[in-house]
């Protein structure tokens, strides 16, 4: 699933140029530095995380079930995430290289091969099934690409919403659900298919 061959059209040459890596800026919270997965749990909040590391990245594995930040986050930050999709010809939709960032385990940004489709708002980069993305950025299949997700948390007083959040959506499907005026972790979810992590930093707005 990790090496491409001539079926695939590329569009432009920067499409099989993985993206650069970005290190933590002063004030970020490391979540995942390619050595461990001593920041993470599986879903139940409890369970150890068994996944393979592949140079530096986690490979979701079919069965293995989602994963969620020891950390709940809430107020405003900025988080950003690399990530790869592999290279699943055979498959359509959502059926290659699905998986997805949920933001305080509620707000999914997908992650699926969608390279040289018209995105939709089950696409990548979509909040899922809420909004589309603007445009399509997405890189080949098999190349490291980022997210940059800021985020604020909406405001509540005595259980009414003050201020929405910047991501204005209810909570999307799969995801923890809960409280939308208390914190949450970061998830990622497992959707079956071997997608690729690394590199992952929170930073909180001051």
């Amino acid at each position: 699933p990790w090496k491409l061959d001539d079926k695939l059209k590329i569009a432009r040459p920067e499409d099989t140029k993985d993206a650069e890596s970005v290190k933590p800026p002063e004030g970020a919270v490391v979540l995942f530095d390619g050595k461990d997965f001593s920041k993470w749990v599986k879903r139940d909040g409890k369970s150890e995380v068994k996944l393979a590391l592949k140079d530096g990245a986690l490979e979701g594995a079919k069965g293995h079930g989602d994963i969620i930040t020891k950390d709940k986050f809430g107020g405003s930050f900025k988080l950003h995430v690399e990530f790869r999709v592999p290279y699943e010809p055979g498959g359509s939709g959502q059926g290659r290289g699905n998986s997805g960032v949920y933001v305080q385990g509620r707000y999914e940004v997908q992650v699926l091969d969608s390279y040289g489709l018209k995105s939709g708002k089950n696409d990548c980069a979509a909040i899922y099934n809420v909004a589309a993305p603007k445009t399509n950025e997405c890189k080949a299949p098999t190349i490291w690409q980022s997210y940059d997700i800021d985020f604020t948390a909406p405001k509540f007083e005595n259980g009414k919403k003050t201020e929405p959040a910047k991501m204005t959506v209810d909570n999307t499907t799969a995801g923890l659900g809960g409280d939308p005026a208390t914190p949450g972790p970061i998830l990622l979810q497992d959707h079956g298919h071997p997608v690729q992590y690394r590199n992952i930093w929170l930073l909180p707005a001051k």
